[in-house]
C-alpha cells in the first residue's frame, strides 16, 4: 500500500512524501524492507533526517473506563542529510528488524484485527513533519503457530485479540503491551472455564507462553495463570496437542471442584479438528461455524478500515 502525502508544514509548492513497503507478511523479530520516496517541491529542501515509527492501536483500562489510542514501540532513523533539489526525486530504501515482541496480527493470511502501521517523519526545514501511514502485516513464529494449531485441534475457539497497555508482572516483556488473543473453551472444558487468553511474549532464544483462565462465573477462585517457555529449536520435534492439552489441564484443574465434567478426551489426531485459518477464516466472514473438536469462529474481527478511524491527517493514495 503506498500513501502519498504532502509534507504540510511546507505548504503548497513544497516536497511530497510516500512509503511503499515490500509485500508480504513478516515475523517478529523479523526484517521490514521498503524505501520513502521524496520528491521535490517549487525550491530546494536540506532533508535532516528521516524516521521510520512504528505505531499499534492498542487499548487502555483506567478509572473512567477503557480508552483506545496509538502507541509508539519503535523508532529507527533510516536517512538523511541530503539536499532535495527543486522537482528532485530521492529514495531512502531501508531495512529495519521488527521488535521480537510485535504482535501478531494475521494468521493463515486472515486478519486478527489488530492493527499495526508505520509513520514516517521527516526533518525539514527546521521541523518535523509527521503523518504518512501504512499498516503492515505480521505473521506467527514457528511456535507461536503451533501453540494456536494445538489449541484449534484440541476444540478450542477463537474469541478476539487485542493489545493491552501495562506489563505482565514477573515477565521478560519489552514492550508498552501485550497482545492478548482470547479463545473459548473446547466443550470437555466449558463446565469450567468461560476463556483463555493467550500471551506470546518472543525472544531470541524462545517464546514465553502466559495463559490467563478465566473459570465460570461463582466459581469463587480467582482466574488462574500459568507461565511456560519454550525455545525456537522446539518446534518440529514437539507433540504440540499433548504439551497445549496438559497446560489447559492445569489451569482447569483449579476449578475441579466446579461443574460437573470428569475426564477429558484430548483429540490429539491431527485431523480431528478445523485448522486456524479455517477459523479465522470464517471470522472474517462472519460466519458461525459449529464444529465439535475444531477452532470455530466466536465473533468477527474488526474491519481493517477501522484502523484509520480518528486518524488525525487525511492521506491520499498514490
Amino acid at each position: 500500500m503506498v500513501f502519498k502525502r504532502l509534507l504540510g508544514s511546507l505548504g503548497v509548492g513544497g516536497p511530497t512524501v510516500e512509503t511503499v513497503l515490500e509485500g508480504g507478511a513478516v515475523l517478529p523479530g523479523g526484517t521490514l524492507r521498503g524505501e520513502v520516496r521524496l520528491a521535490g517541491g517549487s525550491s530546494a529542501y536540506d532533508i535532516d533526517r528521516v524516521t521510520l515509527e512504528l505505531v499499534a492501536r492498542v487499548e487502555a483500562e483506567h478509572e473512567e473506563g477503557e480508552s483506545e489510542g496509538f502507541v509508539s514501540f519503535a523508532r529507527y532513523e533510516v536517512g538523511g542529510g541530503f539536499r532535495l533539489g527543486e522537482e528532485d526525486s530521492y529514495r531512502v530504501p531501508f531495512e529495519v528488524t521488527l521488535p521480537w515482541e510485535t504482535p501478531v496480527n494475521q494468521l493463515h493470511g486472515e486478519p486478527l484485527g489488530i492493527h499495526l502501521g508505520v509513520r514516517t517523519e521527516v526533518d525539514v526545514a527546521g521541523a518535523k513533519d509527521k503523518g504518512d501511514f501504512d499498516p503492515f502485516a505480521v505473521r506467527p513464529l514457528p511456535v507461536q503457530e503451533a501453540v494456536l494449531e494445538a489449541f484449534g485441534q484440541l476444540g478450542f475457539g477463537f474469541r478476539s485479540a487485542d493489545l493491552e497497555l501495562g506489563h505482565i508482572n514477573g515477565s521478560g516483556q519489552q514492550l508498552p503491551f501485550y497482545q492478548e488473543i482470547e479463545i473459548i473453551p473446547a466443550p470437555a472444558y466449558a463446565d469450567r472455564l468461560n476463556e483463555i487468553e493467550v500471551t506470546f511474549l518472543a525472544h531470541p532464544g524462545g517464546t514465553e507462553i502466559v495463559l490467563e483462565a478465566d473459570g465460570r462465573g461463582g466459581s469463587g477462585v480467582d482466574d488462574a495463570l500459568n507461565r511456560h517457555s519454550v525455545g525456537h529449536d522446539e518446534v518440529a520435534h514437539t507433540d504440540w496437542n499433548t504439551v497445549v492439552a496438559g497446560w489447559v489441564d492445569q489451569l482447569a484443574s483449579r476449578y475441579s471442584g466446579y461443574g460437573h465434567g470428569h475426564g477429558h478426551e484430548h483429540g490429539h489426531g491431527h485431523g480431528s479438528g478445523m485448522s486456524t485459518g479455517a477459523m479465522v477464516a470464517a471470522g472474517a466472514a462472519g460466519l458461525a461455524v459449529g464444529v465439535v473438536g475444531g477452532m470455530v469462529a466466536a465473533e468477527v474481527v474488526d474491519e481493517v478500515g477501522d484502523f484509520f478511524e480518528g486518524d488525525e491527517e487525511e492521506e491520499e493514495e498514490g
